[in-house]
């Protein structure tokens, strides 16, 4: 099992990657095995293959079915989290490097799908950053301004009225950003893949990645194992590690919607605003006479909230007030995704390892990041080397973020204090059916699930991972961890690490 198993749906699974993979039965050799087969994994492993590598990849659940089945899809190298903001926290040398490798990853996205043949829906396009009505009228100035300093062809305009934007309120145009449907780009890499002989295993949960002599082994559920020289693990969060990274980032939830519109209303472009938390918009065909407008945003800290219906309505209900034209909301989906402190993921060699590489901490970007990632372990995995390795080391501290690192680490305790506090609710006789809660038994608490038979379902309520508290996400019926980001189905298997095993009966 993995994300997809989650309620909502997203526009892009109506696309299967690979359903018939198989499940990873027998232990195999390779050089390396990628844990993982979302956009970083398949992308890792086409890269090695094409270095004439052996590789291997295996996942807990369906191919393709992590967070990349979960994003709105967005392609852009601008640093969502603001331009100023990457400048301030990595300095300028860095913010260059950081800007550089997403264009990379777009172009190769770009070069592959021409290559290979791949009907991802991809398009050049422009990106436009338009200012937040709270915002002050400063902000997307002081944005242009650092993307001048970065370097970064822009160009200020006129609002577009169209989204909303009154005439007097500048945007900055970003030319050749880019979008595309990832399941279909990843059914297409996996179609290559296996047609070169490697190896996609699905339903084969990872349980352990250690280095022995000269290499790594990886252990499967089954017991089936897969030495190999190297290992990359790309499970959005890792789980071969049990502190070292997970400090220095945190999950966040997003929201996303998709909304018939009309054909020739709005530009073909990527749209983002000021606010905080931001709101992003872009354009999707559907192959019927209208596109599919996907608007996201209303992030929120995994597991300190549950009220994704209010939050839906809050996308529905900002989008309607500036494209009034648009139909109805015919797929609702959330995603996860792990938010570092300076913006930049986490991506090569695993502190504590010589040969076991981890990607993770994407901070809203996967896609961009996943596909650098891929380069960047090739290069590393091959030479050595990487012109990247500095601003995407998994050992860095950045000094510049610890106040962010103290505020996001706070709400770590502020789980455990869970411990001490009642339970939510007295009895299981008080749930409704589909719907889960957190009850305490003397010292425990217990992780509780009536489900639609009206049969109860206890499990404990401590992640295992490091032990915090898991809460029910209502919009997903599944168990978050607001502290590393794992999440378990309503009877306690593992959808998301860092989590490996499932929550334990109660």
């Amino acid at each position: 099992m993995n994300a997809v198993e989650e309620l909502t749906r997203s526009l892009w699974m109506e696309a299967a990657v690979m359903p018939s993979a198989p499940v990873l039965q027998e232990s195999i050799t390779a050089d390396v095995v990628v844990i993982g087969s979302g956009i970083a994994g398949v992308s890792s492993a086409y890269e090695l293959h094409r270095a004439g590598l052996r590789v291997a990849v295996i996942d807990r659940g369906e191919i393709g079915g992590g967070m990349t089945s979960r994003t709105s899809a967005h392609l852009s190298p601008i640093c969502d989290d603001g331009i100023r903001e990457l400048v301030d926290r990595n300095g300028l040398d860095n913010a260059k490097l950081f800007h550089r490798s997403h264009s990379e990853a777009i172009d190769r996205i770009e070069a592959i799908q021409e290559s290979e043949g791949i009907d991802c829906h991809f398009r050049r396009l422009n990106g436009y950053l338009f200012p937040a009505q709270e915002s002050d009228k400063d902000v997307v100035e002081r944005q242009f301004n650092a993307a001048k300093d970065i370097g970064i062809i822009a160009r200020m305009k006129d609002g577009d009225i169209r989204f909303g934007v009154p005439g007097n309120a500048p945007m900055i145009c970003f030319p050749n950003q880019a979008r595309f449907h990832p399941r279909l780009y990843l059914r297409g890499l996996c179609e290559k893949l296996t047609a070169a002989g490697v190896p996609i295993y699905r339903n084969s949960p990872a349980l352990e990645v250690t280095e022995e002599g000269e290499g790594v082994v990886m252990r499967a559920a089954n017991d089936a194992r897969i030495p190999a020289a190297h290992a990359i693990v790309a499970t959005n969060s890792p789980i071969n590690d049990r502190v070292a990274i997970h400090s220095k980032q945190a999950p966040y939830r997003t929201y996303v919607i998709a909304i018939e519109l009309p054909g020739d209303v709005l530009e073909d472009a990527l749209y983002w605003d000021t606010a905080d938390p931001y709101h992003y918009v872009r354009l999707e065909p559907s192959g019927s006479g209208f596109d599919w407008l996907i608007v996201g945003g209303e992030d929120h800290k995994s597991g300190e909230a549950d009220d994704g219906p209010s939050r839906f309505h809050a996308l529905e209900d900002w989008i309607r007030d500036r494209v009034p034209r648009v139909g109805e909301v015919a797929y609702r989906w959330s995603g996860q995704y792990m938010d570092t402190l300076d913006f930049a993921a986490y991506s090569g060699l695993n502190p504590v390892n010589s040969r076991v590489y981890v990607h993770t901490g994407d901070s809203g970007q996967g896609l961009t990041h996943g596909v650098l990632a891929s380069l960047n372990f090739k290069s590393l995995i091959t030479t050595g080397k990487s012109c990247w390795e500095n601003i995407y080391d998994p050992a860095r501290i950045p000094l510049r973020g610890t106040g962010t690192f103290i505020s996001e680490n706070a709400s770590v305790a502020k789980n455990f204090l869970g411990y001490l506090t009642p339970g939510e609710i007295g009895s299981a006789d008080e749930l409704m059916k589909g719907t889960g809660s957190i009850m305490r038994e003397g010292t425990s608490k217990i992780a509780v699930f009536r489900d639609e038979s009206g049969e109860i379902i206890r499990r404990s309520a401590v992640c295992t991972h490091l032990g915090c508290l898991v809460s029910w996400n209502t919009t997903e019926k599944c168990w978050d961890c607001a502290c590393h980001g794992s999440q378990f189905s309503p009877d306690g298997r593992v959808l998301h690490g860092p989590a490996i095993h499932d929550l334990p009966e109660a």
